[in-house]
């Protein structure tokens, strides 16, 4: 029997995809690999090139971590937590957030951080049980993201 999930208001979802930079560097990938099959075809080395190219741009971002809140529980990357065990979340930008995620990371939180991403939402593990004290997730939205943590406790 098939089920279909209703969507509430509580729901986001955020995937922390690559900056801009890096999809320009992985893009290099294709005239290096181009090259060297130059010497054996030009067409062949072209075509294989901008394949490669391609590739490694949709496995970047393929890879990218995922962040949702849905059902009671907050997602981040292959990891999550029920919002009942988390405290008052965070979101910080600017030098707070530069802050957060550099000299005042906490060595047991849990971390799903990622370059180019300046908003960091900082959220309190409240559960004695949990070895992370805190999660520390990149978001592009760290209000909006703050806000749906908020309304999945609310939820409870």
């Amino acid at each position: 029997m098939a089920t279909t999930r209703v969507q509430t208001a509580a729901d986001y979802r955020e995937r922390l995809g690559p900056s801009l930079w890096v999809i320009v560097s992985a893009a290099v990938v294709a005239p290096m690999a181009a090259l060297v099959l130059t010497p054996i075809d030009t067409t062949v080395a072209l075509a294989v090139g901008a394949a490669i190219g391609v590739i490694a741009i949709a496995l970047l971002v393929w890879a990218s971590p995922v962040v949702r809140v849905a059902d009671g529980r907050i997602f981040a990357g292959r990891a999550w937590i029920g919002a009942r065990y988390l405290g008052e979340p965070v979101g910080l930008t600017g030098e707070d957030a530069r802050f957060a995620r550099g000299p005042g990371l906490d060595a047991t939180a849990w971390h799903v951080i990622r370059g180019g991403i300046d908003g960091v939402v900082v959220v309190p593990v409240i559960d004695p049980d949990d070895p992370a004290r805190a999660w520390v997730i990149s978001s592009r939205t760290p209000d909006r993201l703050a806000a749906a943590i908020r309304r999945a406790q609310a939820a409870l």
